[in-house]
């Protein structure tokens, strides 16, 4: 059986590249090291599918600390032949000092590392393994793939705090059979080395393999599948092919491990959203996963998760009628397509991923892909003038204009900047940017004379949301008062008329009370009233009427609820017994200063979705009989798009049997 050893390559006398050189090509990117590690191995696995197979690319990432039953593996295999010099060559104290901890990265229903082992041999297009292992800076060849000049494989070193990673590796011969491939990668620091009587330089790349010819080879076949046994690695299925790099070492940022997974299965939600969703009938094109010893950390269904649900609500608009070609009129030239959606939606709530993608409380970006549908950034655009508005954007560009694109990325693929090409390319790149802000304009008609009247819109309780408000945009209206004078109860006698009217003004005194308290304005609509016992001067007994009234808590705020983007009032009914509440619902269109009631054809109106009440359970009934008190109800309203929404509730009286 041959005994895999560590190599350190010399400097030829024909020279070579640094390690450092190769580690710097990455540059110095915004994106952390955890978010690349994410896109650029994800892109890797795409352009490593295999045509024409209907399952999906099988992409998972797992993380775990080598346990006692492989930890002697991991030090008798990997530190045979190594460097003795910690600084030359970190592995070595990391593997003695504590147990290794490794993340590994794994596609299936790829192609793996196919092709020769040598560079010098790699003649014809299947070169895979010599790309990935041996030659930096290759061209991409796969058409319309994500990768460019190969850059990305970087971070896997640079993750690893010791600079090395493990490449195991299934793939099909040109004969038809299979084979499993394994071999170790160190890319750290040039050096010098003393060496009998003289130095040698030292590039600072090492391989860990077949060691016995003139070039490190990978443990291949039965031997590769043994080492892999021994250091507790997934295993390959007997017809399966793909790839599983370990970096081991990873550098998680400081983060738990449990916490690491869970930004890891968020980063793939937001960056590979357009992998993970069905299309025309058709499935996912990839599948994704993340673990940490053992446990599942799930990636969110961006189908179901704010707010990539509307970046895929833009994605089906674009792909479908509603979508909008992007053109340059001189030169002339198809750019893509961009979709479009605009919803009224409570704040975010931000997360590590989102901030990383500087998406704070408020969404207003465009996600730029090209064919290859991997997200390459989320360009923002102009922000709506309510925190209680969003839009989400997708422009996809067109193939004929894939390698401008391309060509426009940094290493990192994460921008496109127009500067570093030449006409007439570059000013195709720039023009997408402009038609992109053009569409927007429209979207959120800033292009247009802000309607007269605007400035007279009434929003009651809501009306600090709305100190950016212009015409022509979207919003919401207050908690707005009703009130109705007189009652319905039976008259007993004039004495208790008179009464009734003292409580009246109690309650309308008691209602500012309640103002002064916190609450919004409360409306008072009084078909009803309840007794209170008094005693006259006189000792007879007689009866207060209270009228029942409502206290706005709060102002009026948008909450998700599933699918839907609600409009919530939260009151109380401050007076005992059982009352009946409805709601009395109107919309402002923003430039109009006028309140509708009943919507023009065709145009939709607020839509009171129930009641909720105290423990969480909605009534679906348009009027609901609820017992006064201290608790709080919610009313729960469906908005109208491109209105201003504004809610008043009614109550009266029920008279108990």
């Amino acid at each position: 059986m041959t005994e895999p050893r560590w190599f350190s390559q010399p400097y030829p006398p024909e020279g070579a590249s640094a390690a450092e050189g190769i580690r710097n090509q990455l540059g110095r990117p915004e994106l952390d090291l955890l978010t690349i590690l994410v896109r650029e191995s994800a892109q890797n696995s795409w352009d490593a599918r295999i045509e024409g197979c209907p399952e999906p690319v099988d992409y998972r990432i797992d993380m775990w600390t080598v346990g006692p039953a492989h930890a002697g593996a991991w030090r008798e295999l990997l530190l045979d032949g190594a460097p003795m010099s910690a600084e030359h060559f970190p592995l070595r104290e990391a593997l003695k000092r504590r147990p290794a901890r490794v993340l590994a990265v794994s596609d299936r229903g790829t192609r793996g590392l196919g092709g020769p082992t040598r560079a010098d041999d790699a003649i014809g297009p299947e070169r895979d393994f010599v790309s990935f292992i041996r030659n930096i800076g290759e061209p991409r060849d796969t058409a319309l793939g994500g990768g460019t000049y190969g850059f990305g494989k970087g971070i896997f070193y640079l993750l690893s705090q010791s600079g090395t990673v493990l490449v195991h590796s299934r793939c099909r011969m040109p004969q038809g059979n299979y084979e499993t491939r394994l071999i170790g990668c160190t890319l750290w620091k040039s050096y010098v080395a003393q060496e009998g009587d003289g130095e040698r330089r030292y590039t600072g790349r090492h391989w860990w393999g077949d060691t016995s010819g003139d070039v490190v080879e990978p443990l291949v076949g039965p031997a590769a599948e043994t080492a892999v046994q021994q250091l507790g690695l997934r295993a390959f299925a007997p017809e399966e092919t793909g790839t599983t790099i370990v970096v081991i070492d990873p550098n998680l940022d400081e983060l738990e491990p449990t916490v690491a997974a869970d930004y890891l299965a968020e980063t793939i939600a937001w960056h590979l959203w357009p992998k993970m969703i069905s299309v025309e009938g058709k499935g996912p094109t990839m599948r994704f996963s993340v673990a940490c010893d053992g446990v599942d950390h799930p990636v969110p269904d961006p189908r179901h998760t704010r707010p990539l649900n509307m970046f895929v609500a833009a994605y089906e608009k674009m792909t479908g009628p509603d979508g909008s070609d992007l053109a340059c009129r001189k030169p002339r030239q198809h750019l893509g397509r961009l979709g479009l959606e605009k919803r009224i939606m409570p704040s975010l709530e931000p997360t590590r991923a989102s901030r990383m993608l500087d998406i704070e409380d408020l969404v207003h970006h465009v996600c730029l892909m090209r064919p290859a549908e991997l997200v390459v950034t989320y360009h923002a655009g102009p922000k709506p003038p309510s925190v209680n508005q969003g839009y989400a954007g997708v422009f996809r560009a067109d193939e004929a204009m894939d390698e401008v694109y391309a060509k426009a990325e940094p290493p990192t693929h994460d921008a496109w900047h127009p500067q570093s090409l030449d006409r007439p390319q570059s000013t195709f790149v720039r023009t997408t940017f402009q038609r992109i802000g053009e569409s927007l304009n429209d979207l959120l008609s800033l292009t247009g004379g802000v309607r007269s009247g605007a400035s007279n819109v009434a929003l009651g309780a809501a009306s600090s949301f709305f100190s950016g408000l212009v015409g022509g945009a979207w919003g919401i209206g207050g908690a707005t008062a009703y009130s109705k004078p007189g009652s319905t109860a039976t008259r007993a006698s004039q004495q208790e008329e008179s009464s009734r009217r003292s409580a009246g003004s109690t309650a309308a005194k008691g209602a500012a009370s309640g103002r002064e308290e916190g609450y919004a304005s409360g409306g008072m609509t009084d078909s009803g009233a309840y007794g209170a016992s008094y005693r006259t001067g006189n000792g007879e007994t007689g009866t207060v009427r209270r009228r029942p009234r409502v206290q706005y808590v709060g102002e009026p705020y948008y909450e998700d609820r599933g699918d839907d983007e609600l409009l919530v009032q939260d009151f109380r009914l401050p007076v005992d017994g059982p009352q009946r509440v409805r709601i009395d619902l109107a919309v402002t269109l923003p430039g109009t200063g006028g309140r509708e009631t009943d919507p023009p054809i065709g145009a939709s109106m607020p839509l009171l979705v129930g009641w909720e009440d105290g423990d969480g359970r909605v009534h679906t009934v348009d009027t609901c009989v609820i017992d006064g008190g201290e608790s709080v109800w919610r009313a729960l309203v469906r908005p109208a798009p491109d209105t201003m929404t504004e809610i008043g509730i009614k109550v009266e009286a029920v008279k108990e049997s």
